[in-house]
């Protein structure tokens, strides 16, 4: 670490759970940001700004002038750009050293699989249920964390599924994937501007946690903000052991 980088992460390198040893794993370390919206736009600014050495942000839509109510890492002047190139531009202005690695598609199958494999955390800040069982697939098969959050309306939740940890559920252990689920999108149901920054910003405290290797991480437990009470719930998660997804990987790992 030089000089300016002991400076800038100063007041991170004083916390003893931290300190240099840490602050130089976030330097090593790549983040999949997958949605660059309202979590994936406070996760990548605190990500960023804490200094991860590399972050892809992974979104193959534009930005929208109904975006700018919450998405926080786009500005008036970017409607119509990519919102992953008008993502890059705000990140670089937070910390030119963090490289940031553009991904302007909607990631699936092969590529999912390679981007996955390619990261030390993955963030799940998307909006749609496909997408992340499809994340959760991914993640399972390549042995790598997942921080997932989802904001609508008042609500919030968010948990961490890390497969690396034989006792620890999946997604699909807490949501089972069917087709008869009914998905609340924010076009349509609205979502509270701050809530999506309360999530989001949650989701990068653990995933830097998960990288740097203190604190306990919300492995098994899940979440749940009411936005309208400002409480908080907290639900243990066990694994589902006939869990089609990671029922076979636990396995392996107590062997």
């Amino acid at each position: 670490m030089n000089d300016d980088q002991l400076l800038r992460y100063s007041r991170h390198i004083l916390l003893p759970q931290i300190d240099i040893e840490g602050q130089e794993k976030l330097l090593a370390a790549r983040a999949l940001v997958i949605g660059a919206g309202g979590l994936g736009s406070p996760a990548a600014l605190y990500l960023a700004s804490a200094g991860i050495g590399r972050l892809a942000l992974a979104d193959g839509d534009t930005v929208d002038l109904t975006n700018l109510q919450r998405q926080i890492l786009h500005r008036e002047d970017a409607v119509g750009l990519s919102k992953v190139e008008s993502g890059r531009k705000r990140l670089a202005e937070i910390n030119p050293a963090c490289t940031v690695i553009p991904l302007a598609e909607r990631l699936s199958g092969e590529r999912l699989d390679a981007e996955i494999a390619r990261a030390d955390v993955v963030l799940d800040c998307c909006d749609n249920f496909a997408t992340r069982h499809a994340v959760n697939r991914a993640c399972v098969k390549q042995g790598k964390p997942l921080v997932s959050g989802a904001a609508i309306r008042f609500d919030g939740q968010i948990a961490v599924f890390d497969p690396r940890r034989a006792e620890a559920p999946c997604y699909h252990c807490l949501f089972p994937e069917a087709e008869n689920v009914e998905e609340l999108r924010c076009a349509v149901t609205g979502v509270f501007a701050p809530l999506t920054g309360i999530i989001g910003a949650m989701q990068a405290a653990e995933a830097l946690k998960l990288l740097i290797g203190c604190g306990e991480s919300l492995a098994g437990r899940l979440l749940l903000l009411d936005g309208l009470s400002m409480s908080w719930r907290e639900i243990r998660v066990p694994r589902d052991p006939a869990c089609p997804v990671c029922a076979e990987r636990a396995t392996d790992a107590n062997d």
